[in-house]
């Protein structure tokens, strides 16, 4: 895990606990979950195909099977308990693959796509439009976010059950998403790397101490 990671969760006035990736059913993590208060999934490889009924692309890479067991099974018990969860980069995709959705596979170089980041290109800084009304527009305090840090080539193509979208960039890629009621409980899912800026910029640390409050913590002065 990036170290980043860790200092926005800190900044944020909360501790880790990290896992190990091995397999897990839901069972499992539930029973891992019920000695936390919230659920940061993290960015990484990508999710296998298989997991939501597609062959695989050439361009995709880094698959684990073991993360992903553990992330989706971590995905589902977080949902089933309503723990608070931050879902950032792979940790959208994993979400919503989790919930019965689906990934555009390879989305560099496409027409009409911005550059989003890729494993040959390396990452790229790009504005994302909130939707108006949305949990993420609350966190943010406005309807665009000025500089996101992007790196992935796959993004969000079928919603997952229960899932709306909260923001786009230019293109159109899906950005962010959360439960469409409050009925679900509290999660905000990321397409951008949050972490990676947190510490030079408050909208993007926001992410993370709106996380913390939703868990019962405040953050840091």
């Amino acid at each position: 895990m990036q170290y980043t990671y860790l200092e926005s969760i800190w900044r944020a006035g909360c501790d880790e606990a990290m896992v190990a990736p091995r397999m897990r059913s839901v069972e499992e993590a539930s029973s891992f979950l019920e000695r936390v208060d919230g659920l940061v999934l993290v960015g990484g490889g990508d999710v296998d195909p298989a997991r939501y009924g597609q062959d695989r692309h050439p361009r995709v890479y880094d698959v684990e099977a073991a993360s992903d067991q553990l992330e989706i099974s971590l995905a589902l018990a977080a949902v089933e308990m309503e723990l608070p969860i931050l879902a950032i980069c792979r940790g959208m995709q994993v979400l919503n693959v989790a919930l019965g959705g689906s990934l555009h596979q390879h989305i560099t170089g496409q027409t009409g796509i911005t550059e989003h980041g890729d494993p040959s290109e390396g990452h790229h800084r790009h504005p994302v439009r909130v939707l108006p009304g949305s949990r993420l527009e609350q966190i943010v305090g406005a309807a665009d976010i000025a500089e996101c840090w992007s790196f992935h080539h796959q993004s969000i193509d079928r919603l997952g059950s229960g899932l709306k979208v909260s923001a786009r960039s230019d293109d159109g890629t899906i950005e962010a998403v959360e439960f469409h009621t409050d009925d679900f409980g509290w999660m905000i899912g990321v397409q951008w790397h949050p972490e990676r800026t947190s510490h030079e910029d408050s909208v993007q640390q926001g992410l993370f101490d709106a996380l913390a409050r939703a868990a019962g913590y405040e953050s840091e002065d």
